[in-house]
């Protein structure tokens, strides 16, 4: 197999660098060599005629082989000596790395070859780091995902379980308690359907293979219908709805059931949070390119942390904030609408300015249907 274009100019360019070391030094072992030479022999010929050694010149053919190796040699090593060093300094480098000190970083003092193999091996241990931060963070948001799902599930199970041993053993003492029993178990069912339901939609929607089921819709009226039928649950906990999507056609590409669903998710968000009683206020923008769902209401102020941790999922506000005529969802319901957004290429947002909360749905008008590993099916 041919070696790649840019590995082989690298390695022409070190071996390069060698020759250039190795040519050096032989010009200079050949110049220091005959100068030495030359004094040794100016030196040695009036000794010799002084003392009449006359064997003393004719060993000079012998040593000069020995001078210009000793003298090639020692310019060699002091030429190569800094590259020696760093490559010493890599290879402790790489050791120190090796180990699991990724905070240690190769010192880049060079720009050449080795100037940029130290570059990448920093490069390499910045990247390892963050992969290592990143499963680190994944690994405890599985943990905080059992946990939450355990916690979840747990409590209404323990109801039912509970009303089902009440009923099992007659442990009642009417028709009317009775009934009470049978309600509460099927109440406490029902929740657990719908958090398990959550469940599987987030799973779904994080799926590499989701795909849209993309179809021309009309939002006004799905919207509309939408509305009619929150307004009476919306009446229940005395908040009043505002509404003012306008009042003709908005037609759009979207997965219908999957927008009903965000926004559904948004109306209940709302309701659960809202300052009773209250408004919620719902508004619907066309612009040239996207349409904006707006949902508005005023409930108690967040902090910044909690803000920032509003859309994650399982995240809860503290209890004080909830409702207490309606049931506590899964903490899935904002993930869950931020992510058929993204899916439609939209977004989700959240303005909060003291205790006004206003969610920005933000979708295009026209969407590509594309799985999350990135694959466009179908262009609408």
């Amino acid at each position: 197999m041919s070696k790649p274009s840019g590995q082989s100019k690298q390695t022409k360019k070190i071996q390069l660098h060698i020759l250039n070391r190795m040519v050096i030094s032989f010009i200079i072992s050949i110049v220091g060599s005959v100068l030495i030479n030359n004094i040794l022999i100016t030196i040695f010929s009036k000794i010799s005629e002084g003392l009449e050694w006359r064997w003393l010149l004719n060993i000079f053919p012998y040593v000069l082989t020995p001078i210009f190796i000793l003298i090639f040699t020692f310019t060699f090593l002091i030429s190569t000596r800094k590259i020696v060093r760093d490559l010493i300094s890599l290879e402790q480098g790489l050791q120190l790395i090796s180990e699991g000190n990724l905070n240690y970083r190769v010192s880049v003092n060079r720009q050449d070859e080795l100037g940029r193999v130290a570059s990448n091996i920093n490069h390499m241990t910045e990247q390892l780091q963050r992969q290592i931060v990143k499963e680190r963070e994944l690994e405890k948001s599985k943990m905080d995902m059992i946990t939450g799902i355990s916690h979840d599930l747990r409590t209404p199970l323990t109801s039912i379980i509970g009303y089902i041993e009440l009923l099992r053993t007659d442990s009642f003492q009417d028709k009317a308690e009775y009934t009470r029993f049978v309600e509460n178990a099927h109440n406490k069912a029902t929740h657990l359907k719908k958090l398990l339901d959550d469940l599987f939609e987030y799973t779904r929607l994080t799926s590499v293979d989701t795909q849209l089921n993309l179809k021309r819709i009309d939002l006004f009226q799905l919207l509309d219908q939408l509305l009619f039928e929150f307004e009476p649950l919306a009446l229940e906990n005395g908040i009043h709805i505002e509404k003012n999507i306008g009042d003709y056609p908005v037609m759009a590409f979207m997965d219908s059931d999957k927008i009903a669903r965000a926004i559904d998710n948004l109306l209940m968000n709302a309701l659960k949070y809202s300052l009773k009683p209250g408004t919620i206020y719902i508004r619907m923008n066309r612009h040239p390119e996207h349409i904006t769902i707006e949902i508005e209401n005023k409930g108690t102020p967040l902090t910044n942390e909690q803000k920032d941790k509003l859309f994650e999922r399982f995240y809860k506000v503290d209890y004080s904030r909830s409702s207490e005529g309606i049931q506590t969802g899964s903490g899935l319901g904002l993930s869950i609408a931020r992510n058929i957004a993204e899916l439609h290429q939209g977004s989700l947002t959240l303005q909060h300015i003291h205790n006004v909360f206003t969610f920005q749905l933000n979708l295009p008008s026209k969407v590509q249907s594309y799985n999350k590993g990135g694959h466009i099916s179908e262009q609408i």
